[in-house]
Order: structure tokens, then C-alpha cells, then sequence
């Protein structure tokens, strides 16, 4: 599995809504710089996601026009488009910001070293 390959289970995992699923694709070292503040380990990567999955009920998760800006033997780095449904309060609600995500090999892994997502500029 390649480093896009990884990225596209990432995207699936992420909308089972359990962390469980998705804990086997971040490193154990990485660092989430999230709008509500920087998430370091698995401990704090998993806090924060449990907390945005209590907030956004029946939440859908995708990204769009991922761009490959780095591809190595050990290491890869793409940019994209995030885009979210959810229902907040009984209302649907969508929103979209801007996302990079690096990935490196450990052993014959691929895993997500650090992930930044913020909204677009105004």
C-alpha cells in the first residue's frame, strides 16, 4: 500500500466514527494541528476526534483535489480540500477548510506523522 492508498483508508476510517479504526494509520508520534489547538500522540490525536464526533452527529468526512507535493521511499506529503456534513442540534450543517498531511514508512507502514487543518482565509 502506497502513501495514497493510505490516505483514502484514512478517509474511510475516519467516517466509521470510531477511533479504534482509525488509530492504526497515525503514528504514535504524531502531531494534529486541528482549529481548536495542537493534539500530540495518540492519547490527545484521540481525544480531540471523540470530541468532534460528539459534536457532529451522523458526520460525513471527504477531501477533495489531493495534491501530491512530495512522494520519497520513507516519506510523503500531499495537500487537499476537506470538506463535512453533520447535523448540529438537530440542523445539517456543512463546512470545508484546507488540509495537509504528511505521512512517513515505519517499518513497511505508512503512517500520518502530522496532519494540519485550518479554515480558508477570509
Amino acid at each position: 500500500m502506497g502513501p495514497q492508498d493510505h490516505m483514502k483508508l484514512y478517509e474511510t476510517r475516519i467516517n466509521l466514527r470510531r477511533f479504534d479504526e482509525v488509530e492504526p494509520v497515525i503514528s504514535p508520534e504524531a502531531t494534529f494541528w486541528f482549529t481548536d489547538g495542537t493534539h500530540s500522540g495518540i492519547a490527545e490525536i484521540r481525544a480531540a476526534f471523540e470530541e468532534t464526533w460528539r459534536n457532529l452527529q451522523n458526520e460525513i468526512y471527504w477531501l477533495e483535489d489531493v495534491t501530491w507535493i512530495a512522494v520519497g521511499a520513507e516519506a510523503a506529503s500531499c495537500t487537499y480540500r476537506f470538506r463535512w456534513k453533520a447535523d448540529i442540534d438537530g440542523k445539517t450543517f456543512e463546512g470545508e477548510g484546507r488540509g495537509t498531511t504528511v505521512l512517513r514508512k515505519e517499518g513497511s507502514e505508512w503512517k500520518i506523522i502530522h496532519e494540519h487543518l485550518s479554515r480558508f482565509p477570509e
